[in-house]
Order: C-alpha cells, then structure tokens, then sequence
C-alpha cells in the first residue's frame, strides 16, 4: 500500500510539472487543418519588388480615413514596403536580408537579458572611440535590441510645430529619439533632420533629473543629460536628452516627453529619423504618456496596406487574452503566459516550464514586434517541427533556406492544406494561426518554409511573422495581451 502511495504521488507530480501539455493525444476544439494559398502568397512576392513608395499625400489621407479610430491616440502604422522601395534584385535576396537582421536582433535580445541577469551595471561599461564634441560616453557591450531596417514604421510630429517625421516602432526598445542638427555624423533620412533650434517646446535636460538617471548610459557635459543607446548590429545614436512635444495623428500634443536628439548616428534605418520605443521600462512612449493601453496590427510586409497603432484604446471584444507578465531582471520586454503550442489540433508533449521565467530571469517567451521569425527553444522547435511534418508528408519537400529548415517545392501547387498551428494561454484559451502566418514563401518559384526556428538561447520570442493580421493589444492597466484576428 504504502508503495502504491508513492507511485501516486510521483504520478502526480509528473502530471503536474507536465501539466495540460502532457495531454498531446486530446482532440482541440479547433479546426485540425488550413488552407494556404499559394498563389497569393507568390504573386505578393512578385509585387513587392515593384511597389512604389506612398507620397506624403497618400500618407495624410491614410490618416485622415484611420480618424474614426476608437482611440483618442492613433498613429498609421506602415510597413517598410510601402515607404522604401526595394533595392533587391529578387525574391530571395530581400528574404536572406530580411532574416539576416533578425538574426542579429534575435542575438542582441538574448544578449540583452543575459547581461541583465549577470548584473552588469554602468561601472562594467567601457567608453567608446566615437566623440561627441570632443568627449568620450561610455556604452554598454549591448544596449537595446538590433533594428536592422526596421519593418514598420509611423508618422510622428516632433516639436513645436510639429515636423513630421518616419520613426521605427518597437517592443524591444525603451528610449526614443531623433536624428538632430547640427550632425557630427546622420544616416540618410526620408524627412529633413530636425532642428531643435526651431522648436520652441525643446528643452535639453540636466544631469540631475529623473529621466537622465533612468537611461542604461548617460553622460554629464555642462550638467546637459547626453544618451548614448547601441544596438546589437553596430548601429548607434549618441547625443543630448531632452523633452519635447511630440504630436500623433489629429491628436492632442503629448508634452515633456523625454526623447534623445542624436547628434551622432549610425545605422541602416532605411530612412526613418528615428525610433519610437514601446517598451515596458520607464522611458517609453507609453510609459511617459500613461497610456492604459496599447495597440496595433501588423499588416503583410509584403504589401503596401496600411493599418494602425492605437493607444488606450478599448480592448476589442472577442480578444483570446493572456496574462502578460514582467520579468524583475529587465523591464523593458513584454513577457507572456503562454502554456502549450499546438499542432493539427492535439497539444504536443512539451512541459510549461519551457514557457516560463525563472527566478534568476532565465526563460520566458516575449511578445515582439521588431523579431520578424519566433524563436523556440532547440527542443520545443524540434516538437513543433517533427508535428508539422508528419502532418505534411503529402508536399513535396525541399532543401532547407537560411535559418529554415523545413522546407517545401510548391510551384505546381496553387493552394494546400496544413496542419493547424496553435499557441495556448491559461484557462483554455487559444489563437489558431492562420496558414500564411508560419508557411512563407522564401523566393517567388514556389519554395515555401515552415517559419519558426530554434534557438539556443533560454529565452523564445513570438516575432512579426506569427502576429501579421492579427490586432495586439497591451492592457498595460489590467496586465493582458489580447490578440484580434483579421484585426486591421
């Protein structure tokens, strides 16, 4: 009897360690299949090399049509195709370059929290060999996540009037800040370099304000804040802190909001004058403007649409949530309470744990809008992979492309049908992915590749690609991440 009881309690230690993921057999009640079209998805690479830029003109209308918006806050949300023309000479081309800057991203993230987690503070930085008017900042090894290009951007008014520039928007990034006049050293831009000279509401801040004493680096010159962030790609701004009013679409001026004016930058930004951080640290926009609420919806890189970002916005009615959570090592990335991936509709046998942070600050999956490819941990992505294809032995398979390895030769076909992808939350909770979100074309002559890989990192990232379609909500007032499908 009394081994009996043991055998018991070590089952039910197992089931609960494991928890519902151990249940892999267990029919879901979503659909098993999905349908990807084919030729949509390879007529949009054929179009994408051929888009022209949008011109201010079709800019202001897109916002003027995005007004009726629910929130008192929008911004229009554009992706890189539709305001930079490509320069590839194919398909390929622009996909190996995409996934290469995400490559270094993916790493800068990783690298970031590593170093959070191993406690290395100011005293550990060392100075770099750029100058800002003669004098050295010191810069941490790595500071904030790889842009690379950025992949969406919105049209922002700095300043007093407001000059309306191109700004990158992401998750991983806290400061924001803009290329400034006079430049000791500016990438090329879409919009004129701002001038803070010209601005009336621009005021440099000292040395001894919050603000200052919230940046990772900062220097004191003449009791002036100088910032300094770097990226994981080598790409850099350097300059004067300062706040400034900073003007969304139709909306009212959002004052004293704490920006960089980078006198010193380098990087390939594809022509937007800065970035708009929407992280969850101090210095973010939507920290500094007490924003209840967040939200956007990232449309098809590949098209020249348009959708918006919102802020305290309503969370739209019919949102799968899940809990999102903060990791007490780093506040800047958006944690998320994830419990399962699923796979043709029966959950695969991978262990909560897999998703979770733990007390060092190890682990965890975070939501991003800079990553385009989620990455999995090596043995949760080898689950999801072997899943998917053993559901799909009925396609014609194909070498593997880049960080992919899971591939298919789908010129003959015009659509197919695919194992349902799906991502699991508490309470039973689940966002079934659509077909075009994890089955992409990496050329337009029909190879296709199953869109997630592994890292060997602790940490997991649900990137661009699995999110596209989707509206994402941040209820930072109630700690939830609500996903909309056909949300833009």
């Amino acid at each position: 009897m009394a081994e009996r009881g043991v055998l018991l309690c070590f089952l039910f230690a197992v089931f609960f360690t494991w928890g519902f993921s151990l249940v892999h057999a267990s029919r879901l009640g979503l659909p098993k299949t999905m349908v990807l079209d084919v030729s949509v998805s390879i007529q949009e690479s054929l179009n994408v090399l051929s888009l022209s830029p949008w011109s201010e003109k079709m800019v202001f209308e897109q916002q003027e049509r995005r007004s009726s918006s629910s929130s008192s806050l929008a911004l229009s949300l554009h992706p890189r195709a539709s305001l930079h023309k490509s320069s590839h000479r194919d398909y390929k081309s622009l996909v190996l370059a995409r996934l290469e800057r995400d490559s270094a991203r993916v790493r800068s993230l990783s690298t970031r929290i590593d170093l959070a987690i191993a406690g290395i503070t100011k005293s550990d930085l060392k100075p770099v060999e750029k100058e800002l008017e003669a004098e050295s900042l010191e810069t941490p090894l790595i500071s904030g996540a790889s842009q690379g290009s950025g992949e969406y951007f919105s049209r922002v008014g700095i300043g007093n009037p407001p000059k309306h520039v191109y700004m990158v928007v992401d998750t991983g990034s806290d400061v924001n800040w803009v290329q400034c006049a006079p430049c000791a050293d500016c990438y090329q831009q879409a919009d004129p370099i701002f001038e803070p000279s010209l601005s009336s509401s621009y005021a440099p801040l000292t040395c001894e304000t919050q603000q200052c004493k919230s940046l990772d680096v900062s220097e004191c010159r003449n009791d002036s804040c100088l910032y300094e962030v770097s990226y994981g790609d080598g790409s850099y701004t350097v300059g004067e802190f300062a706040t400034e009013t900073i003007t969304l679409d139709g909306s009212a001026p959002q004052n004293n909001v704490a920006i960089g004016c980078g006198h010193d930058n380098e990087g390939l930004f594809v022509g937007a004058a800065g970035l708009l951080g929407l992280g969850g640290g101090s210095l973010s926009f939507p920290s500094q403007i007490n924003a209840s609420s967040f939200s956007y919806c990232l449309v098809n890189r590949d098209s020249d649409s348009a959708s918006t970002l919102e802020f305290n916005s309503q969370l739209p009615a019919h949102s799968v949530t899940a809990p999102f959570l903060r990791n007490n090592q780093l506040d800047t990335f958006y944690y998320l309470g994830m419990t399962g991936i699923g796979v043709g509709g029966e959950m695969l046998s991978i262990p909560r744990s897999s998703f979770e942070v733990d007390e060092s600050g190890n682990g965890g999956i975070i939501i991003d809008s800079g990553t385009a490819v989620t990455r999995l941990q090596s043995e949760v992505y080898n689950s999801l992979r072997d899943s998917f294809v053993s559901g799909t032995q009925h396609l014609p398979s194909t070498s593997g492309v880049a960080l992919f390895d899971t591939c298919y030769d789908l010129s003959s076909r015009s659509s197919v049908e695919v194992p349902t992808v799906s991502f699991h939350f508490p309470e039973g909770k689940y966002l079934a992915l659509p077909a075009k979100n994890y089955l992409i074309p990496v050329d337009s002559a029909g190879t296709f590749c199953f869109a997630f890989a592994p890292t060997t990192s602790q940490l997991s990232i649900i990137g661009n690609v699995q999110q596209q379609g989707t509206r994402v909500t941040y209820d930072l007032a109630n700690s939830l991440v609500g996903f909309s499908p056909n949300g833009c």
